[in-house]
């Protein structure tokens, strides 16, 4: 039989149960759409959370001291004293791949202005800090080194504390604000940014000179952490091979030895945190793809139903002429119609529930091809698959016994 022909008569006979045809689709239809949905949220997800890193600034490298041993008790990355702001210095000298760095300390603090308060986190660093995160001013402008050097008591300070302390739409240049009863005047307010990959609101900070922080706030002499920036994303790899030889150098650690500090570039942060991203993702399509193999059981279920209501049928088309592989085609064409028209209902499905789990839940989400064409291929192979042990009894069938069939 002609291709055409076997088309027409496996169209002629889903139409002929139509509600049967449906209810079979119903389950391709579900497993489709419940891998589009769940590959869509998790490939969201991931995306989420590798656009909030990228805010964390351009080819970062963080430098940290490694944890120490105090009694016998380990404790925790950053509580080591050994890093200073010759380490900063010797980073700027000797490794050309580079191409900004600034110390960091860290506090939180009361803020007070007027009759309002609030407490945040206030970071003292170099000028570089805004270049190296890619941190836009709204209004206003950056300290210097020279205000770092006079441990000038100047800060730049995000919207969350603006609404906080003054309202919203205020303007506070040129205000001054006490952080722990130490008076400080507002040159500038960053851009907003909203929150990052860890949920952490970076519009709530104050951004103060390093020296002043550390001097007039933490009163200490060491620094807590570095930030730096590669020249380009590729020499990131460099950079930190670069910062490890001068600082192991410097602290007296032979080659073998291990460093006393810990570097994080943002490739390695941007794989920790999509890392989990990327399990749930599978565990979602996973847990999805048993529908389909469900949907493919129902799809064999009703193709052996199919078979054994038409025996006779099947033996009148074979006495005319009809070969087993014309017999074996027909049902395959059924069984892969069945898939692929649920298939594409199923992606039209899941393509819309997507949609409306990112409009009414306002979870990020992501739809891609891949996962389309992914769920499109898989239904075709599931009606293949479950369709060929029914087609292919229906062709193994003697034509006498179907013919004699009741």
């Amino acid at each position: 039989m002609k291709l055409k022909n076997l088309l027409i008569a496996a169209i002629r006979s889903l139409a002929k149960n139509k509600m049967r045809t449906f209810l079979t689709m119903l389950g391709i239809i579900i497993g489709v759409a419940s891998v589009i949905a769940m590959i869509a949220i998790g490939q969201g997800s991931k995306k989420s959370i590798q656009d909030q890193i990228s805010t964390l600034g351009t080819n970062v490298l963080m430098i940290w001291p490694q944890a120490s041993n105090t009694g016998g008790v380990r404790m925790e990355a950053g509580t080591s004293q050994k890093m200073t702001i010759d380490d900063v210095n010797i980073i700027i000298d000797r490794c050309p791949s580079v191409a900004a760095i600034t110390p960091q300390v860290r506090t939180s603090g009361q803020l007070v202005a007027g009759n309002l308060n609030w407490r945040t986190s206030v970071f003292g660093v170099y000028p570089t800090y805004f270049d190296i995160r890619n941190l836009k001013l709204e209004s206003g402008s950056v300290f210097t080194m020279n205000d770092d050097r006079s441990a000038s008591k100047v800060c730049v300070i995000g919207q969350t504390v603006v609404t906080n302390l003054f309202g919203a739409n205020a303007d506070p240049i040129g205000n001054f604000i006490r952080i722990n009863k130490i008076p400080f005047k507002i040159i500038g307010i960053t851009e907003t940014k909203g929150q990052n990959a860890y949920g952490q609101d970076q519009d709530d900070m104050v951004i103060a000179p390093f020296s002043t922080v550390q001097k007039r706030m933490l009163a200490i002499t060491y620094i807590q952490s570095m930030l730096a920036s590669a020249q380009t994303e590729a020499l990131i790899p460099v950079a930190s091979q670069e910062i490890t030889e001068v600082l192991k150098a410097k602290h007296h650690l032979g080659p073998s030895e291990d460093p006393d500090f810990t570097i994080r570039t943002q490739t390695d942060i941007a794989q920790m945190a999509t890392s989990t991203s990327a399990i749930m993702t599978i565990l979602l399509a996973t847990i999805a793809s048993i529908s389909l193999l469900v949907g493919g059981i129902g799809i064999m279920n009703i193709m052996l139903v199919s078979v054994t209501e038409r025996t006779r049928e099947i033996g009148i088309r074979m006495s005319v002429g009809a070969r087993g592989s014309d017999v074996l085609l027909q049902f395959l064409i059924e069984a892969l119609m069945i898939s692929l028209l649920g298939g594409v209902i199923g992606i039209v499905l899941g393509i819309v529930i997507s949609q409306l789990i990112a409009t009414v839940l306002n979870w990020p989400v992501n739809i891609t091809m891949n996962s389309i064409l992914m769920s499109f291929l898989f239904s075709s192979a599931i009606g293949i698959f479950f369709g060929w042990y029914p087609a292919r009894k229906a062709a193994r069938l003697n034509p006498i016994d179907a013919l004699r069939y009741e």
